[in-house]
């Protein structure tokens, strides 16, 4: 292997000429031509035992030659990408030069860590909430409760919005039943908004055991494409309509929901509950608003890819937390109308944020000389193990000891900020939940109506990937 040439370009840029001569080029023909000589059909010869150059000769003199740049092209880039000392942050965009039996030239375009000038990071001065819990926030921590001590009555009436009503249903388009949009012994709260719209404010007035048609146009957004902006008719079976009839708030209410014998005593445990929340709402935005001076005040040119692989990071993340709650990722973009692509785009702002974040604080640990004690690891994997009921010894084998390092190496360094920051006045409005737990509540409420086809539609380095290289020669005929 031998490295061309480096060029260095603009916003950490970097791109590496390398060249694979004929023996690094002769091996991963040979190796490419074990792993797939199995699969290629030669007359006259049993599956798997069809000398190399009779399949060369059969198919061509290059017939192995794309799948060997991408069998051996990624271990070339590593060896340059160390030799050159470079500091890569994203996958490489790779482009074939050259190719012929005496080897094969690519250019590997690839991101670097930025280099960091600071601004001021000391002796800052951030605006903190003052949190105060009022009766009505409390009346607002009581929701839950007694919601889940409401119960549904069956009532002979006609439905009305707030009601909820078990139904079956079925749409049809031109006459004819579309996938995906039946249902059985469904609860609907109507006023709800879980269905697209018009659904249900045409089964207020219904009764029990009533049949009806609902007619509604799907939205023109609508996540399938088959059925957007087209109308539809829902045949509707009633089954019941029903009632919440809430609890008496009392002492018994409380012995009922809690531990606590009277109500006075479970209020004041959710207010002192909700202020120590909303004290590290407060503390957390009053830590996030001085890294964002931090950030804001330092000089550096981010490369593109780097906050596009911390976004797709994020992006996996969320699938994961998405699929651990039950709801296949794949259905929750359906049900949401969204996209990969537009989740992604969503992300990239806070990926941005991130990425300055974690650069700033890499670069506070230098000017610091600060530095991770190996006593300090062993601390932080007990902890993790005590937190998930592991051993220390497992924790260090699921999670990348370097990771760990870097995390404690960036508390370090964030704490050198706020050890010296100073409160200024407070905002008017009390600090926001976290946009994530917004956006997992969501998802909660999502996973009930997972089956519901009639609803609205609404950094660290990488390992590099094998993008396939230019295609050069036909392929040879294979059997899977």
């Amino acid at each position: 292997m031998k490295v061309k040439n480096v060029e260095k370009l603009e916003k950490s840029m970097v791109a590496l000429t390398i060249e694979a001569d004929a023996q690094e080029f002769e091996a991963a023909i040979d190796k490419v031509y074990k792993k797939q000589r199995g699969r290629i059909t030669v007359p006259g010869f049993r599956k798997g035992h069809a000398p190399r150059k009779m399949i060369e000769t059969m198919y061509g003199a290059q017939v192995f030659y794309e799948d060997a740049v991408n069998e051996v092209y990624p271990d070339l880039f590593a060896q340059a990408v160390e030799r050159e000392k470079l500091d890569t942050v994203a996958y490489p965009e790779v482009e074939l030069l050259e190719l012929d039996k005496n080897g094969f030239t690519f250019k590997a375009t690839v991101a670097v860590r930025p280099e960091v000038k600071l601004g001021k990071y000391k002796g800052l001065t951030a605006p903190k909430d003052e949190v105060k819990v009022t009766e009505k926030d409390i009346d607002g921590e009581l929701k839950p409760f007694i919601l889940r001590a409401t119960r549904m009555v069956d009532v002979e009436r006609k439905a009305k919005k707030g009601d909820t009503v078990t139904i079956d249903f079925e749409g049809f388009m031109d006459g004819k039943a579309f996938d995906g949009g039946k249902g059985e012994n469904h609860d609907l709260e109507l006023g709800s908004g879980s269905f697209i719209p018009g659904f249900e404010d045409q089964l207020v007035g219904v009764k029990a055991e009533a049949e009806k048609d609902v007619v509604v146009t799907f939205p023109e957004d609508y996540g399938a494409q088959e059925l957007a902006g087209k109308e539809a008719t829902f045949k509707v079976k009633v089954h019941a309509v029903k009632e919440r009839v809430e609890p008496k708030l009392d002492d018994e209410f409380a012995k009922d929901v809690s531990e606590f014998e009277t109500l006075a005593e479970l209020r004041k445990d959710l207010g002192n509950k909700l202020a120590h929340r909303l004290e590290h709402q407060a503390q957390d935005a009053f830590e996030e608003a001085l890294l964002d001076q931090v950030t804001a005040d330092m000089t550096v040119e981010i490369p593109d890819p780097m906050v596009e692989a911390r976004a797709e990071r994020m992006l996996e993340d969320y699938s994961q937390r998405i699929t651990s709650q039950g709801i296949p990722f794949e259905q929750y973009l359906a049900m949401t109308g969204m996209t990969v692509d537009i989740l992604k785009a969503q992300a990239m702002e806070g990926a941005l944020r991130q990425v300055k974040t974690d650069l700033a604080l890499a670069a506070i640990s230098e000017a610091e000389k600060l530095e991770v004690a190996e006593t300090e690891i062993g601390e932080e994997c007990q902890r993790l193990a005590d937190q998930y009921g592991m051993k220390a010894e497992e924790v260090k084998k699921v999670v990348p000891l370097e990771d760990l390092k870097k995390d404690l190496m960036n508390r370090k360094a964030a704490k050198v900020i706020f050890d010296s920051a100073k409160v200024g006045k407070a905002p008017a409005k009390r600090a926001p939940a976290k946009k994530v737990e917004k956006e997992e509540a969501k998802a909660e409420e999502k996973k009930s109506a997972a089956k519901k086809p009639a609803t609205k539609k609404t950094e660290a380095k990488t390992e590099e990937k094998k993008p396939a290289a230019k295609k050069t020669t036909k392929k040879a005929k294979t059997e899977e």
